[in-house]
């Protein structure tokens, strides 16, 4: 039975009620309708785009001690659970109706049985608490991205982040009335114990595609619970691909060129390959630094970042590698720091540069310096995971453009990865259907002894965004061919590899040289300089890399250094070419024929140059054999 705004008039104050009956949103009503009757919680605020509804939710988080107010104004200390630290990959399902299938890569469920389940999850869940209703919009305000979104939750903790990391949306409701779709976001952190979800064996986190639903209980970690963040772009990737534009797991970020130019690029890096790290280049200017929503806008590609903040990690933040981040997280601002040590007042993450303190307290309650675990692991001082939550417009460098309803124009893309044998550290595809096929759907990273305990284990993930794909893989393919169709001047697709290393496994390249890569490929887009063809692509010549190294590092590159970096690996790439095939092959029912085919065609190029050079061929055998 339908529920209506009616059933939520003694949970609510009157202006709270108030301010639900102006949506004139049927659907809004049912929606926290049925949940606050499900979930019961004692009262609901409703958060409306008022600073003073902010205010009294950023109260609460101190009030029921869910974060703590730092030595610094506007700092807080927010702690998860000891094993409630990273996103639940494993739980983290999509709820699928008998009708769809997405294939065996992505993690699904069938969405009666997934729904049965929650829903005994969610009974009473809330009682004894207060749910804050929260509206929000994914994207910048009055514009043709903008979706609205709205979150029920009994985190205050999570309402302050997402009021942090999004723009408010509660007049975008207005705007939409009862015609418009919206994005539901349900969560509960369950029963507290010592201030953490107690139940993490009932850590669940469901998406509900058919009822642009998320569900999310037992857990209080952002990644687990910020609904508008990775959880959202599962309902978005299949909004985007039944109307035609993408949504892409991509920082943007503006590139400055000669005479005050700025060119606008976008990024897929997985994991640990240098996403956030290239996003913040200094000298350059951030848009956003995780998701973007991409559409075909009077014949040019154009994007916009869906959020106004940063849930980033902190580990190995420090004044020398990330100067504008350091200054905005040593200043009074607006800052959740979650799962860092705290001593006086003060937090301390791993690489910040700093003496760490022999005690202190941290997600393991109090902390001394050698302190073990039950398993006999020492626990660090700060999480490898923990994070800071802050505004863009905080940071120096966040360019003027993040809240331009249209978006910027994006001449550039990246795919990057840790490929240690293969691939130089940058390089161009021929065309936009060739950087797509055999740089962005052929993505594959290497994994690092720190995070799973085995190094060089490649891990396949086209696009960077095979974690949070609601179509098939086929399908989203097609849709990244298909953005461009219209578009007067497509954008220019490069692959980047910051981590290739010589035969001894010492890297070619260092963490700043990818300000050198940068430029290149900002100057290449807007055609100031020409490359050299190879049959994987263009590279840059020597003398166009000597005078920016020179111009933006002040340091002299050498003819041998570019040779040892761009030399082309063509067994490896072999090796790799018919890896992707298998898996495409093996995996991917609806893999496009075009994919095939353009793999054939590389596989095809790299077996005349093998004939022709041998294994590998430096850069200097392809100049004059075919530049652009």
């Amino acid at each position: 039975m339908k529920k209506g705004v009616g059933s939520l008039k003694a949970k609510c104050s009157k202006r709270g009620y108030e301010a639900i009956i102006a949506l004139n949103n049927p659907d809004l009503n049912e929606f926290i309708a049925q949940y606050a009757e499900l979930c019961n919680p004692d009262s609901l605020f409703i958060r409306t785009d008022l600073d003073k509804d902010a205010e009294y939710i950023r109260q609460k988080t101190i009030e029921n001690g869910e974060e703590k107010k730092l030595k610094i104004s506007g700092h807080t200390i927010h702690f998860d659970g000891y094993h409630d630290q990273a996103r639940d990959k494993e739980n983290t399902k999509l709820l699928l109706p008998p009708d769809l299938k997405l294939g065996a890569n992505i993690n699904s469920l069938g969405r009666d049985k997934g729904l049965k389940e929650i829903y005994g999850y969610l009974d009473n869940i809330m009682k004894g608490k207060e749910a804050y209703i929260c509206f929000f919009c994914l994207g910048p305000t009055d514009s043709q991205f903008s979706i609205p979104a709205v979150q029920i939750t009994d985190s205050s903790y999570v309402a302050h982040s997402e009021s942090i990391l999004y723009r408010r949306g509660y007049e975008e409701f207005k705007k939409a009335a009862a015609s418009g779709e919206f994005f539901k976001f349900l969560h509960s952190a369950g029963e507290l114990e010592n201030g953490v979800s107690k139940n993490i064996d009932k850590r669940r986190v469901y998406i509900d595609l058919r009822g642009n639903t998320v569900y999310s209980t037992n857990t209080q970690y952002g990644g687990n619970t910020i609904g508008l963040k990775k959880l959202a772009m599962r309902l978005a990737i299949q909004k985007a691909s039944k109307e035609g534009w993408l949504t892409e797991h991509m920082f943007i970020m503006g590139i400055n060129g000669p005479g005050g130019r700025v060119t606008y690029f976008t990024g897929a890096f997985p994991s640990a390959c240098g996403k956030t790290s290239t996003a913040m280049i200094k000298g350059e200017r951030i848009v956003g630094d995780d998701i973007a929503y991409f559409r075909r806008i009077e014949g040019n590609i154009r994007a916009v970042n869906v959020e106004r903040g940063i849930f980033g990690i902190i580990r190995d933040v420090n004044p020398k590698d990330d100067p504008l981040i350091w200054e905005a997280l040593t200043s009074p601002r607006e800052v959740i720091f979650s799962n860092v040590l705290v001593k006086d007042g003060t937090p301390y993450w791993m690489g910040d540069g700093r003496e760490i303190p022999d005690e202190g307290i941290n997600y393991s309650g109090k902390w001394l310096k050698g302190k073990k675990d039950k398993n006999g692991k020492e626990i660090t001082h700060s999480h490898g995971n923990a994070r800071y939550t802050i505004r863009l417009k905080e940071l120096k460098n966040c360019d003027g453009n993040l809240e331009k309803p249209e978006g910027v124009e994006i001449k550039g893309v990246l795919y990057g990865g840790r490929d240690s044998d293969t691939s130089v550290p940058v390089r161009q595809a021929f065309d936009w259907n060739h950087g797509i096929l055999t740089m962005g759907a052929t993505l594959e990273s290497e994994t690092t002894a720190a995070t799973l305990g085995k190094a060089g284990v490649r891990k396949f993930n086209p696009m960077s965004n095979l974690d949070f794909l609601s179509v098939p893989i086929g399908k989203y393919i097609n849709d990244n061919l298909n953005i461009i169709k219209g578009a007067d001047n497509p954008p220019v697709i490069f692959a980047v590899n910051y981590f290739i290393k010589d035969k001894n496994s010492k890297y070619l390249t260092r963490m700043h040289d990818k300000r050198v890569w940068v430029k290149w490929m900002e100057l290449r887009t807007n055609g100031d300089v020409d490359a050299i063809k190879t049959p994987v692509g263009y590279i840059p010549k020597y003398e166009d890399l000597k005078k920016i190294f020179k111009d933006v590092l002040k340091e002299n590159y050498s003819e041998e250094d570019y040779a040892k970096q761009f030399t082309l690996r063509i067994q490896e790439f072999l090796a790799k070419i018919d890896r992707i095939i298998d898996i495409y092959k093996k995996d991917v029912a609806d893999a496009p024929a075009a994919l095939f085919d353009a793999l054939e065609k590389q596989k095809k190029r790299l077996l005349e140059a093998k004939a022709k050079y041998g294994d590998y061929v430096a850069p200097a055998v392809f100049l004059g054999k075919g530049s652009a």
